[in-house]
């Protein structure tokens, strides 16, 4: 049997679930039974079809792998139905949310996603519930199987001595890094000027003199956004957006544009393009009040004020961080920046480009923190200013226990799991009713599901 816990990974990748989702291909017969769950053909080969139209490789044993993978995510919801294993429809209705959402970036909007499928938004989530149900079960009942699984340092080595040193994984440089960030604040006058422009571009649009996205393409100083006309697809519950857009945005209806307001990122107008409850697609323009060399130079000053203290040891980088920063992002961390997974080792292509010049320029060493270093966002455009503390580089190398354990060990404990796994299969697979369609009885990586199979008498 192949490892279980790659086999659980690919079959909960959706790439083309949207085409599975909500239009049948091929022609459906019963292929598959484990217990009282069936698999049909169309699940099988539509995934196989639609690799084939986008002209990806389809492998010779295609059928095979995809039915191995349905056969297991079935079984493991078949325990999870007999332990009684619960999945809360709130957790369903948030994978489905951020699947529409998928959805609604890949072909645009609401609507350009309706017309493509050819169903409402209601009736695609409902399309895709049973589905998701069924992974989330599978997930739990894997991890139900693994409770408990722990593993030794000694294990851990046995492993690392296995893995060939020519196939040892290299690690570009990453570091640790926590910044004490200071935004400067704009002259009360600059600030009315952006106002002012933003409600007389509100007053064209509403006019029908120019149209919105062409305003935001001309005047926009958020970059991201600038070349699409200010377009962006957001969800109410997604943290990565500014609470006060967010607020702002979903007091509109459709077709409707905000009054002007404030955001960290500077002042904007809002239009609702189209809204299916917590998800919508908005233009927006935003206009960042430019800040003067003087305001610039005070917040340097007020940090070479704060690395004098923590170059003396009578401030932490903590206590200056809780003091002094302005950056909401990383307030709660004690400065820490993380990476994509939530922990502190940061690969450096992670790092906006600016961070990165600096960090080479100044020549900082783990243990230092830096001078005041003036920067603008990459979104947006905000200026700030920033002392950043080092705390640990590694340079590029190839995989060890010194540098690497943590790595390794989680590789490790994986395939103990799946091992476990492996286990668990071998003494379950036995028990449960299963039929299997001749259309499979050549796949040999399937022989353990085989053997136990029932005659397909169909």
């Amino acid at each position: 049997m192949r490892k279980l816990s790659a086999l659980l990974v690919a079959m909960f990748l959706l790439s083309s679930a949207f085409a599975q989702g909500v239009r049948k291909v091929t022609a459906d017969k019963i292929v598959g039974i484990v217990g009282d769950k069936i698999i049909l053909k169309s699940d099988v080969y539509n995934d196989i079809n639609d690799r084939a139209r986008r002209g990806e490789p389809v492998p010779a044993n295609a059928n095979c792998y995809i039915m191995e993978q349905l056969l297991t995510l079935k079984a493991l919801v078949l325990q999870a139905d007999k332990d009684s294993i619960i999945v809360g429809e709130d957790e369903i209705d948030a994978l489905l949310d951020n699947q529409i959402r998928g959805f609604i970036n890949m072909y645009g909007s609401k609507e350009a996603l309706e017309q493509v499928a050819g169903r409402s938004i209601y009736q695609i989530k409902e399309d895709f519930r049973q589905s998701f149900t069924e992974r989330k079960k599978a997930e739990k009942m894997r991890d139900k199987i693994t409770d408990g699984v722990k593993i030794t340092p000694q294990e851990v080595k046995e492993y690392y001595d296995k893995i060939p040193k020519d196939s040892l994984r290299f690690y570009e440089s990453e570091i640790e890094i926590s910044e004490v960030v200071l935004y400067p604040k704009p002259s009360r006058e600059l600030e009315l000027l952006a106002i002012d422009e933003l409600g007389d571009f509100k007053r064209q649009a509403e006019a029908g003199t120019q149209k919105f996205e062409t305003l935001a393409q001309l005047y926009t100083e958020d970059p991201g956004s600038k070349e699409t006309g200010g377009r962006y697809a957001i969800n109410r519950t997604e943290r990565q957006w500014d609470p006060a857009f967010i607020q702002n945005a979903f007091r509109l209806k459709e077709g409707q544009i905000s009054p002007v307001f404030k955001s960290r990122f500077g002042y904007h107008i809002i239009k609702m393009e189209s809204r299916a409850g917590d998800d919508a697609i908005v233009r927006h323009i935003l206009r960042i009040p430019k800040i003067t060399e003087a305001e610039i130079n005070n917040a340097v000053n007020t940090l070479d004020s704060v690395r004098a203290k923590l170059i003396a040891g009578t401030m932490n980088f903590g206590e200056a961080v809780n003091k002094y920063s302005e950056d909401e992002g990383s307030k709660f961390t004690g400065g820490r920046r993380l990476n994509q997974s939530g922990g502190s080792s940061l690969p450096m292509d992670q790092l906006d480009k600016e961070l990165v010049e600096f960090l080479v320029k100044s020549g900082l060493k783990p243990g230092e923190v830096s001078k005041p270093n003036v920067f603008a966002e990459e979104r947006g455009g905000k200026k700030g200013v920033r002392l950043v503390f080092l705390k640990s580089r590694t340079d590029p190398h190839r995989e060890n226990l010194k540098d690497d354990y943590d790595r390794v060990a989680s590789r490790a404990i994986e395939e103990k799991k799946q091992g476990v796994l492996e286990k668990w299969f071998q003494a379950k697979i036995g028990t449960f009713y299963l039929m299997i369609d001749d259309d499979f009885k050549t796949c040999e990586s399937m022989n353990n599901w085989l053997q136990y199979a029932v005659k397909n008498t169909n």
